[in-house]
């Protein structure tokens, strides 16, 4: 009789699908609306858009990826470490990148009650109707990252790009 209970075993990790290679034409369709949303948007606001989805959408790959390329673009880490509490820290961002913030927020959390009328109409008032499309289209690109990044168990500090 064996006293051995296979019932423990160590789990192995579930490959996940690759989805550049499993779907190269969506993915190249993703870069293609991520690189046209970016189009004319201050870097550095781009960046705090993306960092504050991933925080929301807890995406720890996506997080790694922007707070790096944040960095490279000469954002301070003060600011990083703000982006988090953005609201009880105003004072480090301006009033565009609040309202940036906001919409993100209302954006990627759009089912709890979706885009209220008033972070809607403080965006607008900082982004003209071009910008704000495409600040919409930051947020929407940057939550479906997320997602992918997720879904298919992206490991934070192995990026591939």
């Amino acid at each position: 009789m064996t006293t051995a209970d296979h019932s423990e075993a160590p789990q192995l990790p579930i490959s996940r699908v690759n989805f550049a290679k499993s779907a190269p034409k969506a993915f190249r369709a993703l870069i293609g609306f991520d690189a046209a949303a970016r189009e004319g948007l201050d870097p550095a606001l781009v960046e705090l858009v993306q960092i504050r989805a991933s925080q929301l959408n807890k995406c720890a790959y996506c997080l790694h990826i922007h707070t790096t390329d944040a960095r490279k673009a000469g954002e301070s880490e003060e600011r990083l470490h703000m982006v988090a509490v953005w609201e009880e820290a105003a004072h480090f961002f301006t009033d565009r990148e609040r309202a940036a913030l906001a919409l993100t927020e209302a954006v990627t959390l759009v089912a709890h009650g979706g885009v209220p009328d008033a972070v809607y109409e403080r965006a607008a008032r900082h982004f003209a109707e071009d910008e704000l499309a495409r600040l919409l289209a930051l947020i929407f690109t940057i939550n479906t990252w997320n997602r992918i990044a997720i879904s298919t168990g992206k490991a934070a500090g192995t990026d591939e790009r």
